[in-house]
């Protein structure tokens, strides 16, 4: 990895670190229940399906809306803004409170050295959103479980009616309670440790911090989620962003682990 004075570099490691989002999964294993237009292909914009108890079902392989092309990412990569800065789309950027900027500042001078996917640890919830890698979500009767290819790793949505813990052990992804509202699931999270990034740029989420999702599907096959921030902590006022996902065809997950076999770390050598 070149050591340039931009926080791409880090991203070019992670991107060639996973590789690109998996095209070739599970071959001949087609999804089931596609709506399908006359000519036979996928109806992306056919209505959601729904379970048993009329919610919308947010079951299925997905992965983030991609943006345009990054000509410094891996020879051209194509990934979600957000996965590099959190603010990509977010008109008048973050509400710093100085500290806050002052990380972010130090982080990226210092090319992302100390950033958690770099080091092969889990993310924050935020920016498993906008990941290159898929992620697959299992809608059952009072839970929402999300499979995440990176790493193996997994979250949890309760939707039995559980309250959130009131003094929890801090978490990387903290703990997650979900209730409909019509056909939005609005998710409320908090528990989280005090060092997680929430992008590439190392904008900061601290253990102060109150999450709250709010999951839409709008058609088949699209997944939208309205994420809300508030760290008083960090950030002087809330602020809100919206990611897409779309919904990945006749393939699945497969295993992956970042420290196996894993060379980016040395290299990662900050300024």
């Amino acid at each position: 990895m070149n050591n340039t004075n931009t926080p791409l570099a880090i991203i070019t490691a992670l991107v060639l670190l996973f590789g690109a989002p998996a095209v070739g999964q599970w071959l001949n294993s087609p999804t089931a229940g596609v709506p399908r237009l006359r000519d036979g292909k996928p109806n992306l914009t056919a209505p959601a399906p729904r379970t048993a108890d009329g919610k919308p079902d947010f079951s299925g392989v997905w992965e983030a809306e991609q943006g345009p092309v990054t000509a410094d990412v891996a020879g051209g990569a194509r990934i979600a803004p957000e996965f590099i800065d959190i603010a990509a789309r977010l008109t008048g950027g973050l509400p710093y409170r100085p500290w806050a900027l002052d990380a972010r500042r130090a982080r990226e001078a210092n090319h992302g050295k100390d950033d958690p996917e770099g080091l092969c640890l889990p993310s924050s919830v935020i920016r498993m959103h906008s990941h290159p890698l898929p992620r697959k979500v299992l809608q059952l009767p009072g839970v929402i479980a999300i499979l995440y290819e990176k790493n193996n790793e997994f979250r949890q949505i309760f939707t039995d009616g559980r309250r959130l813990p009131i003094d929890p052990e801090p978490a990387w992804r903290g703990y997650s309670s979900g209730t409909w509202r019509g056909d939005t699931l609005v998710v409320e999270t908090r528990g989280f440790r005090d060092d997680l990034w929430a992008d590439a740029n190392g904008n900061p989420l601290t253990e102060s911090a109150n999450v709250t999702e709010r999951f839409r599907r709008p058609n088949y096959g699209t997944l939208e989620i309205q994420v809300t921030v508030d760290d008083q902590k960090a950030y002087t006022a809330p602020w809100t962003v919206t990611i897409h996902q779309h919904i990945k065809l006749d393939t699945d997950l497969l295993e992956y682990v970042c420290l196996e076999n894993e060379q980016d770390r040395p290299h990662l050598v900050g300024k």
